[in-house]
C-alpha cells in the first residue's frame, strides 16, 4: 500500500481524487467549456510559489507520476489535464517585475498578457507583443512560439525570451539563457506542450509602447470573398511591417449575417505614419462595394482588446483548427472558401493572418511558418452538436490540404488531426535534447491519439 501524500510542504494546495473540490481544481480554469472529463489527473497542485513547483516535481518523482503544467488554461484541447499525472497549476503564482535599465520584464507563466502584463508595462511606456485574447496566459503562448500582436513585423513573441527559470526533470531550479543551459532555452522557444520542464519565470525583452494606434476596417459581403481575397493575397507583402493585417469572416454584434472584414492595425508614433502605413489597404479596388469603411481611425489598446474579448467569449464550447498556407491566389482562395463562407454557428469566425514578407527565424525550436496563417474557431453552446461541428471543421480543413504546409501548435488538437509543426532538423534536435534532459519521460509531452511524428497526416 502506498503511503498518503503529505501536503504540509506546500504554500499552495494539493488536491487529491476524492477531495470535494478536486473536479474544480482539475477543470475550473479550463477556458474551453468542452472539457475533458474523461481524463483524471493523479493530483492537482495549485502552486503559490516557485518552491511549490520544485516540491511538486520532486513529489511526482517519488510517487512515480508524470507531470503536466497549466498556466493560463486557454489550450483548446486542455493539454494540461492528463490521465494519472500530477497537474501543476500555476494560476495562483503571479508575479511581475520590470527593470528600466535593461527593458527586461520578468513574469510568471500564468500572468495574462493583455489583462495584466501590458497594463503593467504601459506605466513605464513599454509593450510586449503577447496574445491577442487578453486573458491568455503567457506560459503556453510563449512555449508554442507566441503569435502575438504584429507578429508579421515584430516577430514571434518567443524571440523575445532572453532567459527562463525552469524546474528540470531532476527537480532542480535552474536559469537557462544563451550562456547556461542554452539547450533548455532553445527548446522553450517553440516546443509547446512537448517542453520537458516547468518554466517558473520568463525574462522578456520589451519594446517602446507605440504612441499612435490606428485601424482600418473594410466590411464586404461574402459574395465578394474570391475577389477581395485574391486582391489581398496579391498585395499584403507590400504593406508596411508596422501594420498587422487580418481578414476575418465573422458576424459583428447586431448584424444578421456574417461579413468579410479586411483589417489593418498600425502601430506607429504619429497619425501621419499611420495614414501612410495603412494607405495600401485603402486602395482595395472593391472598396466602393464595401458595406462600411473605417480608414486610419485612431484606436487604443483597450478598444482592440475589447474586440478580441467579444470574439473569444468565456464559458462557450470551442472547436479550433488551423493551417499554414502557401501558393498562388488562384489555388489558396478557392481552398479557403468553405472555411470563410459557410459559418456553422453565429459566433464562428475564420481568420487569415498575414506573415508576409516572411522574416528569417532565429535558431529555436519554433521553425515552421508560411506567408499565410488560417484558423477557424467554431464557438457554440450545444454539446449535442460537437460531433456535427467537428465534422464541418474537418471538411473545411480538408479543403485546405493542397495548399497546407503544416500547423501552429497554439490552435491545434493533436488528438483529432496531426500536421507538421516544426522543421525536420529542429524536430530531431528536440528529441535529442529530451532524451538527455528527461530520459524517463517525467513530463507528459504532446497530447495525441497516437505517436507524434511531426508530419502531415495525408503525407505519412
Amino acid at each position: 500500500m502506498s503511503s498518503p501524500v503529505s501536503t504540509h510542504r506546500f504554500s499552495g494546495t494539493l488536491h487529491l481524487p476524492g477531495d470535494e473540490d478536486f473536479d474544480e481544481a482539475c477543470f475550473g480554469r479550463v477556458f474551453n467549456a468542452r472539457r475533458p472529463y474523461d481524463r483524471t489527473p493523479a493530483a492537482v497542485l495549485k502552486a503559490a510559489t516557485e518552491q511549490d513547483v520544485v516540491e511538486g516535481v520532486r513529489l511526482a518523482l517519488r510517487r512515480g507520476w508524470q507531470v503536466a503544467v497549466r498556466s493560463g488554461g486557454h489550450s483548446w484541447a486542455a493539454w494540461s489535464v492528463r490521465q494519472d499525472a500530477l497537474l501543476i497549476d500555476l494560476g495562483n503564482f503571479r508575479e511581475m517585475a520590470y527593470d528600466p535599465q535593461t527593458g527586461i520584464v520578468t513574469a510568471t507563466p500564468s500572468v495574462k498578457g493583455g489583462d495584466e502584463l501590458n497594463p503593467y508595462l504601459a506605466e513605464a511606456g513599454r509593450f510586449f507583443n503577447g496574445g491577442h485574447c487578453p486573458s491568455v496566459g503567457i506560459g503556453g503562448f510563449l512555449l508554442q512560439g507566441g503569435q502575438g500582436w504584429n507578429a508579421r513585423g515584430w516577430g514571434w513573441a518567443a524571440e523575445n525570451i532572453v532567459a527562463i527559470d525552469v524546474v528540470t526533470a531532476e527537480g532542480e531550479l535552474v536559469r537557462a539563457d544563451e550562456t547556461q543551459n542554452s539547450d533548455l532555452l532553445w527548446a522553450a522557444r517553440g516546443a509547446g506542450p512537448g517542453f520537458f520542464g516547468v518554466v517558473t519565470r520568463f525574462h522578456l525583452r520589451t519594446r517602446p509602447l507605440p504612441r499612435h494606434l490606428a485601424h482600418t476596417v473594410h466590411a464586404y459581403p461574402l459574395d465578394l470573398f474570391d475577389e477581395v481575397m485574391t486582391w489581398l493575397q496579391g498585395m499584403h507583402h507590400t504593406v508596411s511591417d508596422l501594420v498587422e493585417i487580418v481578414a476575418v469572416t465573422q458576424t459583428p454584434p447586431g448584424a444578421e449575417e456574417p461579413v468579410l472584414l479586411v483589417t489593418g492595425v498600425s502601430m506607429t508614433d504619429t497619425p501621419e505614419q499611420a495614414a501612410d502605413a495603412l494607405a495600401p489597404l485603402h486602395a482595395n479596388p472593391y472598396a466602393d462595394r464595401a458595406l462600411f469603411r473605417v480608414e486610419a481611425q485612431p484606436t487604443t489598446p483597450a478598444e482592440q482588446l475589447a474586440g478580441q474579448r467579444t470574439a473569444n467569449p468565456e464559458g462557450h464550447r470551442y472547436l479550433v483548427d488551423n493551417a499554414w498556407l502557401t501558393g498562388p491566389a488562384d489555388e489558396v482562395v478557392p481552398a479557403m472558401r468553405r472555411a470563410f463562407t459557410e459559418q456553422p454557428t453565429r459566433q464562428t469566425f475564420t481568420i487569415w493572418f498575414s506573415m508576409a514578407p516572411l522574416r528569417e527565424l532565429p535558431d529555436m525550436a519554433f521553425s515552421l511558418q508560411s506567408e499565410i496563417y488560417c484558423a477557424t474557431y467554431v464557438i457554440h453552446d450545444e454539446p449535442e452538436r460537437d460531433a456535427e461541428l467537428r465534422a464541418w471543421l474537418d471538411e473545411a480543413m480538408r479543403a485546405l490540404q493542397p495548399v497546407t504546409v503544416g500547423q501552429y501548435l497554439g490552435d491545434s488538437d493533436l488528438t483529432v488531426r496531426q500536421l507538421k509543426f516544426m522543421g525536420d532538423e529542429q524536430w530531431r534536435r528536440l528529441q535529442e535534447i529530451r532524451d538527455v534532459r528527461d530520459p524517463k519521460g517525467l513530463f507528459v509531452g504532446y497530447l495525441s491519439a497516437g505517436s507524434v511524428t511531426n508530419t502531415n497526416h495525408w503525407e505519412q
